[in-house]
């Protein structure tokens, strides 16, 4: 396709998670997104939660994959990166719980961890 200006901006990206209370948790109250309530009724659980005007879409599905070794930071692997006026609050929080994290070994401002899932996720300090 030569005309790539058909594609505007990334809608959501889906996850899979096994337990959708606990991911629920880590991604509202450790990280600081917020739960969308306009998610319709559908044959799994699961729910969205808000990025701006994009979303992660959390599937309650069993595992689909195989366990794979994972690297410590998670930029070496598969996740989502996101944007952020400030990655203070999330580094303070994944302190305070005790859960693991990287930062950027690049020299940019970028921290990296995984969900209960494994899933990577990767924020990028960019201003507002």
């Amino acid at each position: 396709m030569k005309n790539h200006s058909i594609f505007l901006r990334l809608h959501h990206g889906s996850l899979i998670v096994k337990d959708l209370s606990r991911s629920l948790q880590f991604y509202c109250e450790v990280i600081g997104l917020q739960k969308n309530l306009q998610r319709p009724d559908m044959s799994f659980e699961g729910a969205w939660l808000d990025i701006g005007e994009q979303q992660i879409h959390l599937l309650k599905l069993p595992a689909t994959e195989q366990p794979v070794n994972m690297p410590e930071h998670a930029g070496r692997d598969r996740h989502l990166a996101i944007h952020v006026t400030s990655i203070d609050a999330i580094r303070a929080n994944l302190a305070a719980k005790k859960l693991p994290f990287t930062m950027s070994r690049s020299g940019r401002e970028a921290l990296f961890c995984r969900d209960p899932d494994g899933n990577g996720l990767e924020f990028i300090k960019v201003e507002g």
